[in-house]
């Protein structure tokens, strides 16, 4: 969001500053040893050096080889064109200096296959090509991808079109994985309405609903025998208008399956849920 950027550069003491905080924080410090997974993300492209420092990354991957002995993954968010092999040989190199052999992932927000959306809605400017030119880097250091989508994110957009849209995107992926032999996962966040957003006066005007949970698990068993792995985001972070989020009253069961199929990627989970679902009716 714009409001949260700064308005000005903020330089790599001050981003150093700033990691020595959090891994100084007595909730964070304590717990160091159990961590096995990090995001970097920064509003922006964490790999772009005009706003995050290269040698402000060099310090934070430094501080956590020493600080986070158990780490196993590492995930960064970032547009794919700041992604370039010079940075990617630098971080493969440093990630092999920690305690423990850690992944780095690669996040990037395509939010929608569908062109229209991602590109004249949402403004992305991202074309397919420039995605499997990061595969293709990726691939080359078994670095993984991490594709952030959402499932009905416009109004205007029916239930149908938005599960086919994540059906779309999940057998491109999967595609894509077997093409590059990348890893790929697919972080799919259910819509909701928030306050303030370009969604709020289409709910508030009965022209959007934001999707049902059954709708996005059906969506997800697309990906059973599909060479990615999916996550379902759970969580409307209290954001949501009142009645506006994908979490609805019924869905507590439903909630636990997919948060155990996120841990565990087995399909049997969706299935014994469906069945259960189907026997209510």
């Amino acid at each position: 969001m714009p409001r949260l950027a700064a308005d000005r550069d903020i330089g790599f003491h001050a981003l150093m500053e700033q990691i020595d905080f959090t891994y100084n924080k007595p909730e964070i410090s304590r717990e160091l040893s159990n961590i096995r997974q990090i995001i970097v993300s920064n509003n922006g492209s964490v790999l772009d050096e005009a706003t995050f420092s290269s040698t402000a990354l060099m310090y934070f991957i430094a501080q956590t080889n020493i600080l986070v002995p158990n780490l196993s993954t590492l995930t960064i968010e970032t547009r794919p064109e700041y992604v370039d092999i010079a940075e990617l040989e630098f971080i493969s190199r440093a990630l092999r200096e920690g305690y423990t052999p850690t992944d780095l992932e690669i996040a990037i927000g395509l939010e929608a296959y569908d062109n229209r959306i991602r590109n004249k809605v949402f403004k992305k400017g991202l074309a397919l090509a420039v995605v499997e030119q990061l595969a293709e880097k990726l691939a080359r250091y078994n670095f993984r991808l991490k594709c952030y989508f959402m499932q009905k994110p416009v109004s205007g957009m029916t239930d149908k079109e938005a599960f086919e849209d994540v059906c779309n995107a999940i057998d491109y992926f999967g595609k894509l994985a077997a093409r590059f032999g990348v890893k790929v996962n697919m972080h799919l966040n259910p819509t909701y309405v928030a306050t303030g957003s370009s969604l709020e006066e289409a709910f508030r005007n009965g022209q959007y609903q934001p999707p049902y949970l059954r709708d996005v698990a059906r969506a997800v068993m697309h990906a059973r025998g599909k060479n990615l792995s999916v996550c379902v985001g759970l969580n409307d972070e209290g954001l949501a208008v009142p009645g506006g989020s994908f979490l609805r009253d019924g869905d507590e069961d439903l909630v636990k399956c997919l948060d155990a199929f996120n841990a565990t990627q087995d399909f049997h989970l969706l299935e014994a849920q469906k069945e259960k679902e189907m026997e209510k009716c």
